[in-house]
């Protein structure tokens, strides 16, 4: 099966995590990337294997994230709506370390709960 990749779920997660900090400093904090780069991948462009690399490291996720089969599976889309969640969190400039973890816990719980039932 061929596989794609996310680029609206990647887009989505770059612009969150970028918040209210501006292009150049984002680029900047990222590093081997420029802002115009950066815009165009939260236009949803295709990026370089490079800048996708650092775009995942920055964001704190695995490339498998964004990697989708062809045909979408419910499956694939629960992961990236579990994932989401998380980049949303620690994009979130008023919440702490401590709290974001919490949060990531329940959130963990409630997906694992989810995806025992399914197998039911």
């Amino acid at each position: 099966m061929s596989k794609n990749l996310n680029t609206d779920l990647l887009a989505s997660m770059v612009r969150s995590k970028r918040g209210d900090l501006g292009l150049r400093s984002a680029a900047s904090e990222i590093g081997e990337i420029s802002a115009p780069t950066l815009l165009r991948v939260e236009q949803g462009k295709v990026p370089d294997v490079d800048t996708f690399i650092s775009l995942c490291k920055w964001l704190e996720v695995s490339a498998e994230t964004f990697i989708v089969d062809a045909e979408p599976s419910f499956t694939n889309q629960k992961v990236n709506t579990k994932d989401l969640m998380l980049s949303h969190l620690r994009a979130d400039k008023t919440l702490d370390s401590a709290t974001i973890s919490i949060l990531q816990n329940v959130i963990d719980l409630a997906f694992n709960k989810a995806n025992h039932a399914l197998q039911k």
